[in-house]
């Protein structure tokens, strides 16, 4: 697939932008993976070039995985390249922390007319960083949110655990849970020793038209569903002229992709690799690639009737 490459100090925001095939005037802000031109970047890519979609493709920095006042500027710099470029439709999709990433530029930039949140929350948190340090993997940045606006750091809500505990209590919980990642403790333990403010709580009935939000309750990274419901409660109360749909499932894990979305990305056995993945998936299979074959239908929806 061909590509134009994007670099943060020569063009304002860190991406690759991918034309389908097929004429087009509409083009996607995909935020998957940790690089814009990784494995499950250009899956997604793929993925969405088969719906007749352009894709920007996004992500913090170079096989960069931390948010840490990610400057909401880079979404606002793309969509003005894509404007500029005979784009005239422009959706945005995000998945776990970009999922959150994504519910929050929609709210800022009234460009983007379709918004598809899995996993996200309703709140934006502290920043973190991913790599080695002090025998962790993932630690809180203190001072900073997850992003940032015109210099700023956006209100947010502080980790609890502080650096080495913050890994500690994730790396305990995933291994009690048997999961690769167990985060719900961390989160949890959070909201109870700081009730939200409402300036950390993200401004959904500023979103414009579709607004596709999607979880599950065996999610074991955070209560998303939970997070979901609020933001269902808060548009039953904010005056909003988004068209909202809401896919809260049982099961179906983290993981809460269209399934033949993650069969491009795990091209063999990707039933195994979630099981490998989450306790949950092993314990409801066959329920956990139902959800993800109801989503791969609500998105193609979504996004057919958007073109």
């Amino acid at each position: 697939m061909k590509k134009i490459h994007f670099e943060t100090e020569t063009d304002g925001f860190y991406g690759a932008y991918w034309k389908c095939k097929d004429k087009s005037d509409a083009a996607i802000i995909l935020m998957l993976g940790d690089d814009p031109e990784d494995f499950m970047a250009r899956s997604g890519v793929k993925w969405l070039h088969e719906l007749r979609i352009n894709v920007m493709s996004m992500s913090p920095g170079k096989k960069d995985y931390g948010h840490h006042n990610y400057p909401l500027e880079r979404i606002e710099n793309a969509i003005m390249w894509l404007k500029k470029n005979g784009i005239r439709k422009i959706g945005i999709v995000g998945a776990s922390t970009t999922g959150t990433l994504a519910l929050t530029a929609s709210s800022y930039f009234h460009d983007i007319t379709l918004t598809i949140g899995m996993t996200p929350s309703d709140f934006i948190w502290q920043g973190f960083m991913r790599g080695k340090k002090d025998g962790c993997k993932e630690w809180p940045i203190e001072g900073e949110s997850l992003f940032s606006y015109r210099g700023e750091s956006l209100p947010f809500m502080p980790f609890v655990y502080k650096h080495p505990d913050y890994w500690r209590v994730i790396a305990a919980e995933s291994k009690r849970t048997g999961d690769m990642v167990n985060s719900w403790k961390l989160f949890d333990d959070s909201e109870k020793a700081h009730p939200h403010r409402p300036e950390e709580m993200i401004p959904v009935e500023r979103i414009k038209g579709k607004l596709l939000l999607i979880g599950a309750s065996d999610d074991c990274l955070w209560d998303t569903v939970k997070y979901i419901s609020r933001m269902e409660e808060r548009l039953k109360k904010c005056p909003h002229d988004c068209k909202v749909e809401i896919a809260t499932y049982e099961h179906g894990t983290h993981f809460v992709f269209p399934e033949s979305m993650l069969k491009i990305m795990v091209p063999v056995f990707s039933g195994v690799f979630v099981k490998l993945a989450f306790k949950a998936a092993r314990a409801f299979p066959k329920e956990c690639k139902e959800t993800r074959l109801d989503i791969d239908r609500r998105v193609r929806k979504a996004i057919q009737e958007w073109m």
